[in-house]
């Protein structure tokens, strides 16, 4: 009997760079940590698509893939020795650093993905697919609660132990500072705004500069090196 052709789709490209980026990373590398957590994510994403959860699945495939490519071109940047975006900056200078533990790099990186990336992403997957962002809201929304459903996994995961139970340790403040559900509410606000400003190119560059800025200014914040 003739075996079933397999079709290689692009969120399936997108995962095999993320597995080809895990493998060749340290293991301890800020990168690596922030990429083995997104690997997750997007697999999750791959198979809830594959098995029908999304009820436009070429809108879901189109902002998973444009949202990734944001990531990789960070990424390649770093590799060639080019600055990749501010949002991006804090997590590539630290990766190495000793007191910057896991779960810093972890939030890092979804800060710098969600804050920056995502309201890009979602213009680019409107203009590829000829829609207005509220065309895309569903997937957005379903996309971000697949997010909060892992990050407590994440959190979990990569805590280094009871300290965290202390109110005075310098990592309980950081986590307390940061929260994916009003970065994601700010992204989508983000998002919004620059599909309303995309016809002012010059507003529209101004706009995404700050952004990037501004996230990378918290990602610097939750990257600060803590004693053991």
């Amino acid at each position: 009997m003739a075996q079933c052709e397999q079709f290689t789709t692009p969120v399936d490209a997108v995962i095999s760079r993320m597995r080809a980026l895990d493998a060749g990373l340290p293991e301890h590398d800020g990168v690596a940590v922030f990429n083995r957590v997104y690997l997750t994510v997007t697999e999750t994403v791959d198979r809830h698509i594959d098995g029908g959860r999304f009820a436009d699945a070429r809108a879901a495939i189109t902002l998973d893939v444009r949202f990734a490519e944001r990531y990789l071109a960070a990424v390649d940047r770093a590799e060639d020795e080019r600055r990749p975006p501010a949002c991006w900056r804090p997590l590539f200078q630290m990766r190495r650093h000793p007191g910057v533990r896991p779960l810093q790099f972890a939030l890092a990186g979804i800060n710098a993905h969600i804050g920056h990336d995502l309201a890009l992403a979602v213009v680019d997957a409107c203009r590829s697919l000829g829609c207005e962002p509220a065309d895309l809201e569903d997937e957005f929304d379903r996309v971000g609660d697949l997010l909060v459903s892992l990050e407590e996994r994440i959190r979990e995961d990569l805590m280094p132990g009871p300290d965290l139970l202390q109110i005075t340790d310098p990592l309980t403040h950081l986590l307390g500072s940061w929260s994916l559900e009003r970065a994601r509410d700010a992204t989508w606000v983000a998002a919004r705004a620059l599909w309303a400003l995309r016809r002012l190119p010059d507003v529209a560059e101004e706009f995404t500069e700050r952004l990037d800025a501004a996230v990378g200014f918290a990602g610097r914040m939750l990257l600060t090196p803590l004693a053991d």
